[in-house]
This record gives C-alpha cells, structure tokens and sequence, in this order.
C-alpha cells in the first residue's frame, strides 16, 4: 500500500461519516416531517453539502500524486473533510436537540455554519499552499472568492429572504464550479 493509499482510508472514513451524518439528519425529517415544516434553505444546504461531500472525495484522488507526505501536509488535508462534518452536524437537528423545526435550527445555527463554511474555504486555499506552494489556479480562487463573500453575508445578516437567495445561489455556484473545474477525474 502506498502513502495515498494509506492516508486517504481515514479522509474516506471522515467524509463518509459527514454523509451518515447528512443522510441520518434528513431522513430524522423526514420521518418527522408533519411535526415541523420543511425549511427551503436547509434542504438546499443539506443537498449543497452531500455533493461537497463528494466533491471532495472525488478531488482527493488528485492528490495520489503527491510524494514525500509530512505529519502537517497530511493534517491540512484532513481539515478539509473535518470541516465538512462539522457542518453536516449543524445544518441538521439532531435527535436530542431543544430546536427540532428546520427554520428555528438554521437561525439558531447560522453563524457556526457560516463560520464553519468560510473555515472550509480558508482550509481549501492552505491545503493548496501547504501541498502546492500556490494558490490555486485563477477560476478556482475567483469561485473561493464568491463562496467567501456569500458566507460573510450569510453570518452578518439575519433576513429570511437572503438566506433563502443565497441557499439556491450557492446550489448553482456549485454546480458550475464542479463543471467547470472537476468533470472528470483527475
């Protein structure tokens, strides 16, 4: 077994743990769903960040290229599928949790997820620092850019109307983003 090998059974255990997470909290809802109504914005986020999810490990497989592994190279890397779980944890209510509706538990949860999510973004661009020496290519650091601006207006602002424009702009920004920079695998 090579390095990648080796090192990518605990990032597939991470980010599968961030899909039970994802697919456990919706299918909470859904068995509940007449006990409290549907949440656009949550849904979209929940379908956002299962595809993320994936995203993610689709484009790790990139990195079995990469020689000569250090503790720190590796523990960057591993950020990234860390993050992605903590947001699958609050974008959802958990079973014990006091707020069981979606539309109480996105605004109770909002600035951890917003927080979390432009984590993710700052732990996308050192990954490539750390692994690279580089930031990466100019579309994907123009598309970080648009999910950092969208995550700070996301934590600075309350309004339900904007929150619901940024859950659908997000899905579609996603869904170029992988287009153009992650049809095939690399």
């Amino acid at each position: 077994m090579d390095n990648f090998n080796y090192l990518a059974v605990l990032i597939s255990i991470i980010l599968g743990l961030g899909i039970t997470q994802l697919l456990s909290g919706f299918g909470r809802w859904v068995e509940n769903r007449f006990s409290f109504p549907a949440f656009a914005p949550t849904i979209v986020w929940v379908t956002v960040l299962l595809v993320m999810h994936v995203q993610t490990w689709w484009t790790m497989y990139g990195l079995r290229y990469h020689k000569d592994w250090t503790f720190l190279q590796f523990v960057v890397v591993l950020l990234q599928p860390i993050t992605l779980f903590l947001l699958a944890t609050v974008v959802l209510p958990s079973s014990s949790a006091a707020v069981s509706d979606l539309r109480s538990n996105y605004f109770a949860q909002r600035h951890w997820f917003f927080g979390l999510f432009i984590t993710l973004l700052m732990v996308s661009l050192t990954r490539d620092l750390v692994l690279a020496g580089s930031l990466p290519a100019t579309t994907n650091l123009l598309f970080h850019g648009l999910f950092f601006a969208t995550a700070v207006g996301g934590l600075i602002t309350a309004r339900e109307s904007f929150h619901r424009w940024i859950a659908y702009f997000t899905a579609a920004a996603i869904a170029v983003y992988i287009a153009l920079l992650f049809p095939e695998l690399q």
